[in-house]
């Protein structure tokens, strides 16, 4: 009795090991780096330079009001000590009211740029999902991770991700010229 448990036993851990050495067969696992994508992708380079030139204007101008407030400032810190105080007061109001202006306009245009950053960005990855589920799909892949701790290099499919999303948005640019 004590045999057959052994031969059972042996015949199930036999049968496990196999199932084991199958299953890491067929189990197909990948690896994207999102960060990556996001750096050398072409829609998203594209991306960041629509936002540039989209933010560009405001972002001087507002340089350009800071710089002038600073310099109003620096002038009324020169001049303040010989100031009759009716105008010293005055002008500090002034200044004060110019730099909520100004600390107003930059929040704004903070957030007015962050929110079109958002906007742009999801674009971009959801693009770059769909293009991944394609390499998966193509390439029979069981799973595929955006963030680990460790991952073997052999597994990382960032490179054939990024080279997708690259022709997928090469090719509407070149039907579209061609029209």
């Amino acid at each position: 009795m004590n045999h057959s448990y052994r031969v059972v036993g042996a015949l199930l851990l036999s049968l496990a090991a196999s199932f084991a050495v199958q299953a890491q067969e067929t189990f197909r696992i990948g690896f994207v780096n999102p960060d990556r994508v996001l750096r050398e992708a072409q829609p998203a380079k594209a991306a960041q330079a629509k936002l540039e030139s989209e933010f560009l204007k405001r972002e001087r101008d507002l340089t350009a009001q800071g710089e002038a407030l600073k310099a109003a400032s620096e002038k009324f810190e020169r001049e303040a000590p010989t100031l009759p105080e009716s105008q010293r007061t005055q002008r500090q109001r002034a200044l004060v009211d110019q730099d909520r202006e100004f600390q107003r306009k930059r929040r704004e245009f903070q957030e007015d740029l962050n929110a079109r950053k958002n906007e742009e960005l999801q674009q971009v990855y959801d693009r770059a999902n769909r293009v991944v589920k394609q390499v998966a799909e193509a390439e029979k892949y069981d799973a595929i991770l955006q963030e680990a701790i460790y991952i073997n290099p052999k597994h990382d499919i960032t490179e054939k991700v990024i080279k997708a999303l690259n022709a997928s948005s090469a090719a509407p640019a070149a039907t579209n010229g061609g029209k």
